[in-house]
């Protein structure tokens, strides 16, 4: 690992924890500009990031945010909520289950060609090319000049020698393969492989043995690295890892969400296991989070209700609880989208990546989409783009829970047909399936657990 490269990330990281990181900005200067070898500097890098991350959190920092259940669960808000025992029919839970996994892909794909794009490169580029706001897919079968503008290829070369294509809707013939679909895939095979009761440990397993190395990022990838070092969950989600609050888990949330409709709190818990392998504090709280919506919009679709539903699930004194509360204020006191979006740019800095790829302002713009696009899907993804930052998470979390809402038979057919019900992925055994037998398995799943509980009633 590049210790000297991650400090400044895990200099922020610690001060939004609440450490007192006073004159670490000058020990990470030095130690960057010293004269000694790399690899003298690599060693002096690993002991400041270790030292970073051991500081106390100061007395007066305002929040609490544990990274254990038990803590988790004595923090959360009173909430009256009954787990739903609305029957849905096979059938129609199958059109629901393969809406969210369509839903998922969509959104995934919608935003991938622009990930890492900035607000006013987002804007300009759809106002160049007639789709703003966003109603359609985003191609580079464009003008010339307009691709010049905006530095436009349909292929980047990987260590100067492979050519990659860059999925532009024009250049795919099924839904490519992406982190936010590798980990709803792998979830599906660690419930099939370790049943109702896997623990933090099988995910760790089943990340070794199903997703190479190379198909993971920032605090999976870390994970991975440590958990080859023999350092196990949760130890290998917090071994010198900078990116322990990033998004990464909350894109893993959505299968806990489909296999527990209606069990909002059992959900958050198969969330927790999944989410503690790598993360902690707010980077479990998204998965969490993301879970409990998903299970509550099996059953309802009032769009604050489900919100609400996943702020129930983790702490009220935490982070991610207020910035996400701002969002819910906002729609309420009648703030229209270009407030919201430019609140959400003031809090949060799109140039920074630490603030980039962080859990919190990804979930605002989640639910802003959600509270904003009225459960229509079209105007949901457009607003799950439009705020830049991580476009392609973001519009799959919002296309999974619209799409689970809605039901695949509602997706109209301009967003799910490029996909020719493929997905392609990066997890062991899943290089190419269609996406309604994904569905269908995730559909199995939640009937043989209904069938185990009433063969128990008997």
């Amino acid at each position: 690992m590049d210790h000297l490269r991650v400090l400044p990330i895990e200099y922020l990281q610690s001060k939004e924890e609440g450490k007192n990181i006073l004159n670490y900005q000058q020990r990470i200067d030095e130690i960057m500009q010293s004269d000694t070898c790399d690899l003298q500097k690599e060693e002096f890098a690993g002991n400041l990031l270790d030292e970073m991350y051991n500081l106390p959190i100061d007395e007066s920092f305002p929040y609490k945010e544990p990274s254990t259940l038990k803590e988790i669960k004595a923090l959360r808000p009173v909430f009256a909520y009954e787990n739903s025992n609305t029957k849905i029919s096979p059938d129609k839970l199958f059109d629901k289950i393969y809406g969210a996994w369509l839903g998922r892909c969509t959104g995934c794909l919608l935003g991938q060609p622009i990930e890492g794009w900035k607000l006013a490169q987002i804007r300009e580029l759809l106002k160049d090319t007639n789709n703003y706001p966003l109603t359609d897919y985003i191609s580079s079968n464009i003008k010339d000049s307009i691709k010049e503008k905006h530095s436009i290829a349909d292929q980047y070369y990987l260590f100067g020698n492979k050519p990659i294509t860059i999925n532009w809707i024009n250049n795919i013939t099924r839904m490519p393969e992406d982190d936010d679909i590798n980990y709803t895939i792998a979830s599906l095979h660690i419930l099939e492989t370790y049943g109702w009761d896997f623990n933090s440990d099988d995910v760790a397993e089943s990340l070794l043995l199903n997703i190479p190395l190379l198909h993971t990022y920032t605090a999976e990838r870390i994970a991975y690295r440590n958990l080859s070092l023999y350092k196990f969950p949760p130890l290998s989600a917090v071994y010198r890892n900078p990116y322990r609050e990033w998004i990464g888990a909350q894109i893993r949330g959505d299968f806990w969400g489909y296999i527990n409709g209606g069990d909002i709190e059992m959900a958050a818990e198969m969330a927790f296991r999944d989410a503690s392998v790598s993360h902690v504090k707010n980077g479990i709280y998204g998965e969490m989070f993301v879970s409990a919506m998903i299970a509550a919009a099996m059953t309802s679709d009032d769009i604050e209700f489900i919100i609400n539903c996943g702020l129930s699930q983790i702490p009220a004194t935490c982070r991610l609880t207020e910035y996400v509360n701002i969002i819910v204020s906002a729609k309420n006191n009648g703030w229209d989208e270009e407030q919201v979006i430019a609140h959400i740019h003031t809090s949060f800095d799109e140039k920074q990546i630490h603030h980039w790829c962080h859990t919190i302002p990804n979930a605002m713009i989640v639910c802003f989409a959600l509270l904003y696009g009225n459960k229509d899907f079209k105007k949901s993804l457009s607003l799950a783009i439009m705020p830049a930052f991580d476009t392609d998470c973001n519009a799959a979390t919002v296309g999974s829970i619209i799409g689970l809402i809605s039901g695949a038979s509602q997706i109209p057919l301009k967003w799910t047909a490029p996909l020719n019900d493929t997905v392609c992925s990066g997890v062991r055994g899943f290089d190419e399936v269609s996406i309604s037998s994904l569905a269908q398995r995730t559909v199995d799943i939640i009937l043989e657990k209904e069938k185990a509980k009433c063969l128990a009633h008997q």
